[in-house]
């Protein structure tokens, strides 16, 4: 065993071939072994650039990494040998069974056949997936695929684990198994470096890096961060329905203001240095903060201000009319269920969040409701339109942005907008003027020549949400739509849902991230295509009160309902 870090890298820079900014820029960082290290930044700060260097996958440009005493420009193929990696993209196959890929796997890593039976029972019993052991990976839900992914990189015993944003798109209750699991490992031994952008992951772990513009702005203990906002958090309880959007709206204009979000009925704000709660609305209340405050803190705070995109468009009639309507939905793929019985309702600039575990019929939901695949049975209407009966009237009220990003790679930015505003029947000179629209409201202009397939998650977002809003629908179906970005980029997505529905659009959402379900005006928790509970977030809180549970978070009540509703859940 070496002496000194297990982990050191020193003056480390990487510039990529026709980069005018290097990924890295002279970094330095130093982990202990055993311990359990968060990486965190905003979209391109360089996480998944540190993580391929640790591993010898790239070279550095300047400065060294030393991993367990290896160097890893001349022994990289040692430190390759006592690491795991399992990148944000992780090479499963989908048409081999749970114990093919292992299999695999193990070929790739030479794993004797006789060490694998033993191996293998261990991992399966560690990830819970021996009873799947049969089954397709590509019939796995979100959360057992990245089981599965972690089993594939153990079957070595490394002592090195490098698992970069393994929880985007999965589920609060898969991502506690996760969790549960990597802690596991990190008692054991293993050094654990994990890329997430769920702050509250950071900080539970033992310290924290973040990178920022490929710099190292903060590495050390979560509670080191925490102390920069300590009595800076004020929480505003008793806001219902739209008032709480348009108090934080006007809140986050405020010059005292650091950030701002929605907590179900209170309003939640971090107060800038030497600053206190805004004067005149009520009596605010200290609260604890989290590591995101501390994350937003150190990053300086996001863009305040209005929505350059709701400014930019037209009000729509304040009625309270029934925008969009839910009956009976029901989709079966042969013998599978995957929507049963779904019906709800949304009001003109209302926000409906549609929460459940992956698999749980969300996104098949969505897609019934923008015509996009036909329901076994029941029926949606979207501004009084049967999408069964009048599908081109009801889809020319709407916006989808799909859970996977869904524009054409091979297309640059300007020709994505430019074929979806034909798409919603823009064309000549509107739809010239939606997209050049579209390029200053989202800062597309650096990118306009790029193709899609190449930029960086949260551009591709914009873009998505771009192309999803161009025509100025009624009605926006949002299907995740910040999975696996940082939280300044969820912040200006935010300020943009949340202008919007004041101006009248209706919202409909998915989402794994619990505080954006906080925005929501109403909830319906789905599982195994059921709702199985419906209301607002603090009603959903409320039913998931209990002895052991009486002040749960709206991700305690995500899983405890869900939990109730099937005592045999599989994740």
């Amino acid at each position: 065993m070496s002496e000194g870090p297990f982990i050191n890298v020193a003056g480390l820079t990487k510039v990529f071939k026709g980069g005018t900014k290097p990924a890295l820029d002279n970094l330095d960082v130093k982990m202990e072994r055993g311990q359990t290290v968060g990486l965190v930044g905003p979209d391109g700060s360089g996480k998944t650039t540190l993580m391929r260097l640790l591993i010898g996958l790239l070279s550095p440009d300047r400065g060294t990494i030393t991993v367990s005493g290896f160097d890893s420009r001349k022994q990289a193929a040692k430190i390759q040998a006592i690491s795991g990696y399992m990148p944000q993209k992780f090479g499963l196959y989908e048409d081999l069974t749970v114990l093919e890929n292992m299999n695999l796997y193990a070929d790739l890593r030479g794993t004797a056949k006789s060490e694998r039976a033993a191996r293998f029972a261990e991992l399966l019993a560690f990830t819970d997936l021996d009873r799947f052991q049969d089954r397709l990976a590509g019939r796995l839900s979100g959360g057992m695929k990245q089981k599965l992914g972690l089993a594939c990189v153990l079957i070595a015993t490394p002592d090195l684990l490098l698992l970069d944003e393994p929880s985007v798109g999965v589920d609060p209750i898969s991502r506690r198994e996760l969790w549960r699991m990597v802690t596991q490992l990190a008692r054991d031994g293993l050094t654990v470096v994990w890329g997430t952008s769920y702050l509250d992951e950071a900080e539970k772990c033992s310290r924290v890096i973040l990178l920022h513009q490929g710099r190292n702005l903060y590495s050390g203990p979560p509670e080191e961060a925490l102390a920069r906002v300590k009595d800076r958090s004020f929480v505003l309880r008793g806001l219902t329905g739209s008032r709480r959007r348009e108090t934080l709206m006007g809140l986050l204009r405020e010059g005292s203001v650091m950030d701002g979000l929605v907590q179900g009925g209170e309003i939640k704000v971090v107060a800038k240095r030497g600053q206190g709660p805004p004067a005149g609305l009520g009596n605010w209340e200290k609260q604890k903060p989290a590591f995101e405050d501390a994350f937003i803190d150190l990053l300086g705070g996001p863009t305040m201000g209005e929505s350059a995109l709701a400014k930019r468009m037209a009000d729509k009639p304040n009625d309270g009319a029934l925008v969009v309507e839910a009956s009976g939905l029901t989709k079966r793929f042969g013998d599978f269920t995957a929507v049963e019985d779904n019906s709800f309702q949304i009001k003109r600039g209302q926000i409906f969040g549609l929460l459940g575990p992956n698999g749980a019929g969300k996104s098949t939901t969505f897609k019934m409701m923008c015509g996009l695949i036909r329901p076994t049975s029941g029926e949606a209407w979207i501004a009084g339109n049967s999408l069964a009966s009048r599908p081109t009237q009801a889809r020319s009220h709407l916006g989808y942005m799909a859970q996977k990003f869904s524009l054409y790679d091979q297309l640059s930015v300007e020709q994505n907008l430019s074929f979806f505003a034909g798409a919603y029947g823009l064309f000549g000179a509107v739809q010239k003027e939606r997209v050049d629209l579209m390029e200053e409201v989202f800062d597309l202009t650096p990118y306009m020549r790029s193709n899609a397939g190449i930029l960086p998650l949260g551009i591709k977002q914009r873009l998505a949400l771009a192309c999803a809003v161009m025509h100025q629908p009624d009605v926006l179906f949002l299907d995740e739509p910040t999975s696996g970005v940082d939280p300044l980029t969820r912040r200006e997505f935010w300020l943009h849902i949340n202008h919007l529905a004041i101006k009248g659009v209706t919202v409909m959402i998915t989402t794994h991230f619990m505080e954006e379900a906080e925005y929501c005006d109403f909830i319906a928790l789905i599982f195994r295509g059921r709702n199985v509970a419906s209301g607002s977030p603090d009603e959903l809180k409320a039913m998931a009160k209990s002895e052991t549970l009486e002040d749960p978070t709206m991700e305690d009540a995500f899983i405890e309902l869900i939990r109730r509703s099937d005592l045999h859940l599989v994740t």
